[in-house]
């Protein structure tokens, strides 16, 4: 569905960019549309530039503002490039250059892995330029949940933790107690100690939550 002047304002450093990622945009996306019927839209119909990957992705959501949408796109960004984010949460830049992987089957890996996880990290942190339509800028309403953590901007902290979760094969439900203990603000030390317990018994956790300060 496409409606009369719900093209947005677009700056002219980005106006070849994807609202939702940055990277080149050939299509657009119009939110509302006729694939998701939204009856109680926080804002007015708008058209912005978008990527053919991300457009398919926000397509998808559905949700009731595109606020909303951009998370629903992050959250498929991250799921997307989940091995590229953890070369970051497992190498530095200088690490992987002295890896040692300059011949053999990891040379490959070497030359490319710190690339795609700069593409990856910065599509996910990308946040779109303010949304201006017809020369009134639309003010977000939604609660921001961003959670930036060690250089990476998740759209929550649930996302951060199950992204944390699959690539370090650690308990999401045991994560997601030792926060509710700790806080966000001690995420990286509650990971730490999530990881001193892959493969234990679910006692053994218990018995680490009871204990733990």
């Amino acid at each position: 569905m496409q409606f009369d002047n719900t093209y947005i304002d677009v700056p002219f450093n980005y106006r070849h960019h994807c609202w939702f990622c940055a990277e080149p945009a050939g299509h657009s996306f119009t939110f509302p549309h006729s694939q998701h019927l939204v009856f109680d839209c926080s804002h007015a119909p708008l058209t912005l530039p978008s990527c053919a990957e991300c457009a398919r992705a926000a397509s998808k959501a559905e949700v009731r503002s595109i606020w909303q949408v951009e998370q629903s796109v992050k959250v498929y960004l991250i799921e997307k490039y989940r091995k590229d984010l953890a070369i970051g949460l497992n190498w530095t830049q200088d690490e992987l250059a002295n890896a040692g992987f300059e011949e053999g089957s990891f040379a490959g890996f070497q030359k490319s892995a710190w690339f795609m996880y700069e593409v990856a990290r910065d599509r996910v942190n990308f946040r779109g330029w303010p949304l201006v339509l017809n020369g009134i800028e639309m003010i977000n309403e939604d609660v921001d949940q961003a959670f930036c953590f060690d250089g990476v901007s998740y759209p929550s902290i649930d996302q951060a933790m199950t992204h944390y979760s699959v690539n370090f094969s650690l308990d999401l439900g045991f994560l997601r107690q030792l926060m509710a203990k700790i806080g966000p603000k001690s995420f990286a030390k509650a990971v730490r100690f999530c990881r001193l317990y892959v493969g234990a018994t679910p006692n053994e956790k218990s018995r680490a939550l009871r204990e733990f300060s």
